[in-house]
């Protein structure tokens, strides 16, 4: 079956802030000087939204300037930030801190990210915009001369050995003038397009953290609308990057989560259980164990900043958002950054779709993003992630003080990053960790957690996490490391079984668990684990996170 093509000026890939904030100018830009512009949205997850985690505080400034109306528009920022506290943890005991200055919250707003997703992508059909919720974006098309055509999405009802199915439709071209891609943190396309292209020759690696996040309903008494919290200590290493957030929105309901980047060394080391034993803390088990945990998630995000950032442009397309890696990780903030680099990228696109013969490349996009408050911001703070890695804990907190106030984020150099999968050390090295049992009432099990992330696949699809090599998950990885992949990943998809036939072991992989949090692509030390889209609309339906 011959797969149908759609014609678009411009198709966006993910329907996260970034690439609805892009959709949205560049349809404002066509209506103020009275142009026809087309352009599509794709996203892979079931409905706009579903895929959406993050903490999240939002700082406005974005959405101020795409519609200084929002709040008549009835756009779901509705808890405005109230105290800041900045804890650090012993086992038993927490020591207030001074909030960094990064960190201050007052005129920000704590938001489900996934309901701010969806309202915009309402604003964005109501601009006419298409949106296609369900639609996985699975690979990109190229024209003759090597630029990029357009993306064709993944074909449906596929059998797991590839064949089609009774049931199979095959997938759509879409065509484009320019292709933006804002797939989020990882995206598999994103990373195809940044090795063709080779949009890191003149950045360092980027870097990652994996955040795990619960929603919770409490009791009133432990409530206080507005309030952030953040921690940082135990339950994590001196050498372990990482630490909490615990946001109260509205309704008696709280967010939880913990951050850990994905350099940490110990093989051993679980992010899931790590953040499980957190919440047993005396100063946080209080908050929770007369609650209810109403949804799970994980999700990686981009902790390289500034010296992370690749090439933006190419042939026929833009990376924006995280799928270029604009967080500014001292904040915890990126969705003000994705959003405005999606924005300055559909005003380069727009420049270029309107001149009489169509540049292949929308050359103006990072010059604009230079000349935007995104570039300095980000520029400030360059130095203080990358300070933990070469110093550990301690050294990495001096440091940032003395980054922060003496030389206020314009020091003469600028630290290098490196990649994360080269940080684990063999096992035999590391100390072994030895985590509790989960209680039931504040800590949990994945599978349960899994269960309220609402995660689905269809069970006869191929697998989408996908090896080089079969061989090596247990000649190198199980033998030298462990199997780090069965603690890494929050969701266990990942799970080392005795093969009967063969006698050992084998690595069997739970599919139809995955959250779609890129961790195993990031973390596997030997790069042999390759996440690729499975079919559109797999994956969690996360509500209000």
């Amino acid at each position: 079956m011959e797969r149908e093509s759609m014609e678009f000026d411009v198709v966006v890939v993910g329907a996260g802030v970034s690439g609805l904030s892009a959709a949205i100018k560049l349809m404002q830009l066509a209506q103020e000087q009275e142009k026809e512009i087309t352009v599509c949205v794709v996203e892979k997850g079931s409905e706009v939204g579903a895929h959406t985690l993050s903490g999240a505080v939002m700082e406005p400034r974005s959405i101020n300037e795409l519609f200084p109306d929002w709040k008549e528009r009835g756009a779901p920022l509705n808890v405005p930030a109230g105290e800041d506290q900045f804890l650090m943890l012993s086992e038993t005991g927490a020591q207030k801190m001074p909030t960094p200055p990064q960190m201050h919250n007052k005129g920000n707003y704590i938001v489900s990210l996934g309901n701010v997703c969806r309202w915009l992508g309402e604003q964005a059909e109501a601009l006419g915009v298409e949106v296609y919720p369900g639609f996985a974006a699975a690979e990109v098309l190229f024209n003759d001369d090597g630029s990029v055509k357009g993306i064709a999405t993944g074909d449906m009802g596929l059998q797991r050995d590839g064949t089609p199915g009774p049931n199979h439709e095959p997938g759509m071209e879409l065509h484009a003038k320019y292709t933006f891609f804002a797939e989020g943190c990882r995206g598999s396309l994103s990373e195809q397009l940044i090795r063709k292209f080779d949009l890191r020759k003149n950045s360092d690696p980027q870097t990652y953290g994996i955040g795990i996040k619960e929603l919770w309903e409490v009791d009133p008494e432990v409530h206080k609308e507005g309030l952030i919290q953040h921690t940082v200590g135990w339950p994590l290493d001196k050498d372990t990057y990482g630490g909490s957030f615990l946001y109260h929105l509205d309704n008696n309901q709280v967010v939880v989560g913990f951050v850990i980047g994905l350099d940490y060394e110990n093989p051993h080391l679980s992010p899931f259980e790590e953040f499980q034993r957190f919440k047993t803390h005396p100063k946080i088990r209080k908050i929770f164990e007369n609650g209810r945990r109403i949804s799970y998630g994980a999700r990686a995000l981009n902790e390289g900043g500034f010296q992370s950032i690749p090439d933006l442009v190419f042939p026929g397309g833009c990376l924006i958002g995280c799928s270029a890696g604009f967080m500014n990780v001292p904040k915890i903030k990126g969705s003000h950054t994705a959003m405005k680099t999606g924005m300055l990228a559909a005003e380069a696109a727009f420049e270029a779709l309107t001149k009489d013969e169509v540049p292949a490349q929308m050359d103006s996009y990072p010059q604009r993003l230079k000349d935007s408050w995104v570039y300095p911001e980000l520029h400030k703070v360059r130095n203080i992630r990358p300070s933990f890695a070469k110093w550990g804990f301690w050294g990495g907190l001096a440091y940032s003080a003395v980054d922060t106030y003496l030389f206020g984020g314009k020091a003469p150099w600028t630290f290098k990053n490196h990649e994360d999968h080269s940080c684990l050390k063999p096992a035999a090295e590391m100390p072994k960790i030895d985590y509790p049992k989960p209680d039931g009432k504040v800590s949990f099990d994945k599978l349960s957690s899994v269960f309220l992330s609402n995660t689905n696949h269809s069970e006869d699809q191929p697998i989408h996490l996908t090896l080089k090599d079969d061989s090596v998950p247990v000649n190198t990885n199980l033998a030298v490391y462990d199997g780090p992949e069965a603690r890494f990943c929050p969701a266990g998809v990942y799970e080392f079984v005795e093969d009967e036939e063969n006698g050992g072991n084998r690595l069997q992989i739970n599919a139809q668990n995955c959250v779609h949090c890129k961790t195993c692509d990031i973390k596997d030390p030997t790069q042999n684990i390759v996440w690729v889209v499975p079919e559109g609309g797999g994956g969690p339906n996360y509500p209000n996170m």
